[in-house]
């Protein structure tokens, strides 16, 4: 398979790491964005000529295309993002704040524009790039509503935006050439679940057609191909990744 160079957000921890972690085991060149210090895993596996590692608030525009400049300076081009960044809010209808949807809403969804944006203004330059977004099998789920660690309405209608999100860039960057896909993740092991109850993980697991909460190598591995030459007639999709649970 052709190697690329390609952003990866969310690599502090979670599927993000193991994304990026992946596409350096196969000689892939990456720069791994978050606002916190990049995973270890990661930096393991990494170099001075194969990874770039970056402090990013991808509530930034600014910081956005910043990111990836450099990545065009120090790599030389920029093939594709996989888009995982995004922060989790459990309170229910009755507990979250205003200010916190909205927070909500500035990382997970103008969040995702922003690197697509940032992404796709290098890409239609040469006329070819791929872009994948993450949302979240809680969209289609029925009784998430918050509470023992549970994605409650500001993040369920985060990750709902996606799907719109998702199809405007796909129509909108077809025609430079630029593929934008979205994979929707059911419950993961990341550090989002860290607060689930003994009895929510086992409910996760039995809502799942495989019996298993899924691990972050799993979903990394469907965006994977999402952004490669496999995938180059796919756009405009979201593709589950939850064991059967969100279908």
């Amino acid at each position: 398979m052709e190697k690329q160079i390609v952003i990866v957000t969310g690599c502090g921890g979670g599927i993000g790491a193991a994304c990026a972690r992946l596409l350096l085991e196969d000689g892939n060149r990456v720069t791994a964005i978050d606002v916190k210090p990049i995973h270890e895993s990661v930096m393991a596996v990494g170099s001075d000529d194969t990874l770039i590692p970056l402090n990013v608030d991808v509530g930034s525009l600014d910081a956005c295309q910043g990111a990836v400049r450099q990545t065009v300076e120090k790599f030389g081009d920029l093939d594709a993002l996989c888009h995982f960044a995004a922060i989790h809010s459990t309170g229910n209808w009755e507990q979250v704040s205003s200010a916190e949807f909205l927070k909500v809403l500035e990382i997970n969804v103008v969040g995702s524009f922003h690197m697509a944006k940032a992404s796709a203004e290098h890409m239609k330059e040469k006329g070819r790039g791929a872009i994948v977004l993450t949302s979240s099998g809680s969209v289609l789920a029925s009784g998430i509503g918050g509470g023992s660690g549970r994605g409650g309405p500001a993040y369920v209608t985060s990750k709902a935006a996606i799907y719109g999100l998702n199809r405007s860039l796909a129509r909108s960057l077809g025609p430079y050439g630029i593929r934008v896909n979205t994979v929707s993740p059911g419950a993961t092991e990341t550090p989002m679940i860290a607060e689930y109850t003994n009895a929510s993980r086992e409910n996760a697991a039995n809502k799942t057609m495989l019996g298993a909460i899924g691990e972050p190598d799993q979903i990394a591995d469907v965006a994977r191909f999402l952004i490669s030459d496999q995938a180059r007639y796919i756009t405009g999709d979201v593709i589950s990744a939850s064991g059967g649970g969100s279908v």
